[in-house]
C-alpha cells in the first residue's frame, strides 16, 4: 500500500488518529474514487469544494481563506490511473506545502496568481473525460456525496472530538449568559469559545425572548435578553459539521413552554428511532409528521425542515415528503424538530443499529423521551 500521509492527526498534544489508521483511511478513499472514475469511464475528477477536499484528504487539508466561500485556494485532481495532484498559485504554495499538503502524497502543480491554469492542466493530466464538483467548461458534474456518506472509524474519531468540544463550548457560553446581554453578545461569546478551541462557527442563529417564538431561523439582530435565550449553531473542523441548540431561561419555565420542549423531544425521539439503514427521506418525513400529530400539533412540520443526515455538510439532505435518499450505516444525523419556542437539536451517529450522541451536555437539564422501549434524551432549558 502507498504511504498516503506521513504524520499522526493530533490536537493539543492528543493523537486522535495515528498515522497507520490515517493511511488506511486515505488509501480506501483513494481506491473508492479511482473505482468510481473507472465505472463512469472518466479520466479524472477535479475537486474544489471545501467539504470534498476535506473528505479526500482525511481532514488534513483546510483551504479556506474566505470563510463563507464554497471553494478555497487550491484544487485537487485524482485520475483514473491513481495519480493525485493539487493545483495552486505560486504565492500560496509555500504555506500549503508546510501546513496542508506537505505530509500527503499529492504532486503540486503551480502557476502565477494572475494566470490560473487549473482547468486546462487538469484536463491534460486526466488524459480523458474530466469530472468536476463545481461547474467548469467541458467537464461532467461530479456528486461525491454517495462516496462519503458512510463515515469511517477514523472520521468518527475526529467527529467525536468535534462534537464534544462544540458541546463544551456551547455549555460554557450558556452558563455565562445573563439578562441584558444582546443577541450579538451571545453570538460573540460562543464564537470566542469555539475559536479558542480551533473550531470554526459556520451557522449563528441566536435569539432572545419573543424572537424565539416568532422565527424558526432567528439570526441575531441585537435584541437584549430579558428572560429566554437560544444558542443555535453549527461548527466545522476537519471538514466535518456539528449542529447543536441549547436554551437558557431566567426564572421558572412556563408550563406551556415546558410542554412544548417535551413534545419536541418526543418528535426527536421518533425520528432517531426511525433513523435506521434503508429508511428513506419520505418515510422519515412521515415519522415527523405523525409524531407532531400525536403530540397535538398537526401540521407543525410545515413550518421548518426537520433536519436529516449531516457529515461534510450541515445537512447532506433533509427529509421531504417525496424524498428518495436512504439512510446508510455509520451516518451522522442532526434532526431539529421545534414547536413554538421549544426545540431539540443534537448531532448523533447511527452505528450498527444504535444511536450515539456526539453533542451530549450532561451538565445541562435532560428531557427523557422513549420510543419502542429505546431512550432518546434531549437537552432541556438551563434554568437560572
Amino acid at each position: 500500500m502507498s504511504k498516503r500521509i506521513a504524520k499522526d492527526l493530533a490536537v493539543n498534544g492528543t493523537t486522535l488518529v495515528p498515522q497507520s489508521a490515517w493511511n488506511d483511511e486515505l488509501e480506501r478513499k483513494h481506491q473508492k474514487v479511482v473505482e468510481w472514475l473507472k465505472s463512469q469511464k472518466l479520466g479524472g475528477v477535479l475537486i474544489r469544494r471545501n467539504e470534498n477536499v476535506a473528505w479526500i484528504t482525511g481532514g488534513a487539508v483546510e483551504l479556506r481563506v474566505l470563510t463563507p466561500a464554497e471553494t478555497g485556494v487550491a484544487a485537487i485532481l485524482v485520475t483514473a490511473e491513481g495519480k493525485r495532484y493539487y493545483f495552486t498559485t505560486e504565492n500560496e504554495a509555500p504555506r500549503l506545502h508546510d501546513e496542508e499538503f506537505g505530509a500527503l502524497d499529492f504532486e503540486p502543480v503551480l502557476f502565477p496568481w494572475y494566470a490560473d491554469d487549473t482547468l486546462e492542466s487538469a484536463k491534460k493530466l486526466a488524459g480523458g473525460p474530466l469530472a468536476s464538483d463545481t461547474p467548469q467548461p467541458g467537464t461532467t458534474s461530479a456528486n461525491l456525496f454517495p462516496l462519503r456518506q458512510s463515515l469511517s472509524e477514523t472520521e468518527i474519531a475526529r467527529y467525536k472530538w468535534l462534537g464534544a468540544q462544540t458541546a463544551a463550548a456551547t455549555a460554557e457560553s450558556l452558563d455565562a449568559v445573563e439578562p441584558g446581554m444582546s443577541e450579538y453578545d451571545l453570538e460573540a461569546m460562543t464564537a470566542a469559545n469555539l475559536l479558542k478551541r480551533g473550531i470554526l462557527p459556520s451557522v449563528y442563529l441566536y435569539a432572545v425572548d419573543d424572537r424565539i417564538f416568532k422565527y424558526k431561523h432567528a439570526v441575531a439582530r441585537g435584541a437584549r435578553l430579558k428572560q429566554y435565550g437560544m444558542l443555535n449553531l453549527c461548527t466545522r473542523k476537519f471538514g466535518l459539521a456539528i449542529s447543536i441548540t441549547r436554551f437558557v431561561h431566567f426564572g421558572k419555565l412556563p408550563a406551556e413552554l415546558a410542554s412544548r420542549f417535551q413534545s419536541a423531544a418526543n418528535v426527536n425521539a421518533a425520528l432517531l428511532d426511525a433513523s435506521r439503514v434503508g429508511a428513506t427521506s419520505a418515510q422519515l418525513f412521515k415519522v415527523a409528521q405523525d409524531a407532531y400529530t400525536a403530540e397535538g400539533y398537526p401540521g407543525e412540520e410545515r413550518f421548518h425542515h426537520q433536519g436529516g443526515p449531516t457529515g461534510y455538510g450541515e445537512r447532506e439532505w433533509v427529509a421531504t415528503p417525496n424524498g428518495t435518499e436512504t439512510v446508510v450505516n455509520n451516518q451522522a444525523f442532526a434532526w431539529n424538530p421545534s414547536i413554538r419556542g421549544g426545540k431539540a437539536e443534537d448531532t448523533v451517529l447511527l452505528r450498527d443499529g444504535k444511536i450515539e450522541w456526539l453533542t451530549a451536555t450532561p451538565e445541562l437539564p435532560v428531557i427523557n423521551a422513549t420510543v419502542n422501549g429505546n431512550a432518546y434524551p434531549a437537552a432541556g432549558a438551563l434554568i437560572k
